[in-house]
């Protein structure tokens, strides 16, 4: 097995409905731009308020994904 190396981002995604919904958009989201993502932590949920009532279900999520050197 050869060397690898990962990189480690942590990002937040935000749902009016769930904090599995608010993970999963911080997931998709990065698919787009990121590849070989390897890895997805939800580290932290709480929820943002509005006049005493919940606005949006939070979650940060840590995304390890691989790292590819450039090559001239």
């Amino acid at each position: 097995m050869s060397e690898s190396v990962y990189k480690v981002i942590e990002l937040v995604g935000t749902s009016p409905d769930s904090w599995e919904k608010a993970a999963a958009a911080a997931v998709e989201t990065a698919a787009k731009s990121l590849r070989d993502m390897r890895i997805a932590e939800v580290t932290d949920l709480d929820i943002q308020l509005e006049n005493g009532k919940i606005r949006a279900y939070r979650a940060k999520v840590k995304v390890s994904f691989k790292y590819h050197v450039e090559e001239d």
